[in-house]
């Protein structure tokens, strides 16, 4: 049985109004770290449930994307395993680059959820209509959002993020029983 962290009629207003995802990615999809090989290649680990349930989003009306500060060539992969509806690499000005996004898809800052867990994160964090972080995101990241997750960056933050706001929306027993989805 999911059981969902308690949340105010305020905050799951916020939620019932998400109709985009936003995820930053090191620190939030992985735990932050680096792997360098002796050629300068990068690896990450990146948590597999994370990705399960984005089909599920999409499914009950949701986009996903991702957009993060690196432009690393395995997030550029994992990005287009997991399907995400957009993915942006290299960004320094999220803010910017979101407000575009949103006027793409019609939606307002309201309607989009965000979960970062670093200073390149907070202009985001602060503007749209609910904002979440890991559990082991930097502490003054953790005073100003909405949503602070249970589980830490690359430990299934994401999805927790996710099953909540299917939760809020009505929508996650049903995905449950819909496994065909995926």
């Amino acid at each position: 049985m999911y059981k969902p962290q308690a949340l105010s009629e305020t905050l799951r207003a916020k939620i019932k109004a998400v109709k985009l995802l936003i995820t930053d990615v090191d620190g939030v999809l992985t735990d932050g770290g680096i792997i360098l090989d002796d050629a300068g290649v990068e690896y990450k680990r990146f948590q597999v449930k994370d990705g399960q349930i984005i089909p599920f989003l999409k499914k009950f009306g949701l986009a996903v994307g991702a957009v993060t500060g690196r432009d690393v060539a395995v997030v550029k992969r994992r990005c287009e395993q997991m399907n995400l509806d957009f993915h942006y690499h290299g960004v320094k000005n999220k803010l910017e680059l979101i407000n575009r996004v949103l006027v793409e898809r019609n939606l307002t800052l309201e309607q989009c959820a965000y979960i970062g867990d670093d200073i390149i994160d907070l202009d985001v964090l602060g503007k749209v209509g609910f904002s979440a972080a890991p559990k082991d995101a930097l502490p003054y990241v953790l005073d100003r959002v909405d949503f602070v997750c249970t589980l830490g960056g690359g430990k299934g933050a994401f999805r927790e993020l996710a099953d909540t706001i299917l939760h809020v929306q009505g929508t996650l027993s049903e995905a449950l029983h819909r496994l065909d989805i995926a």
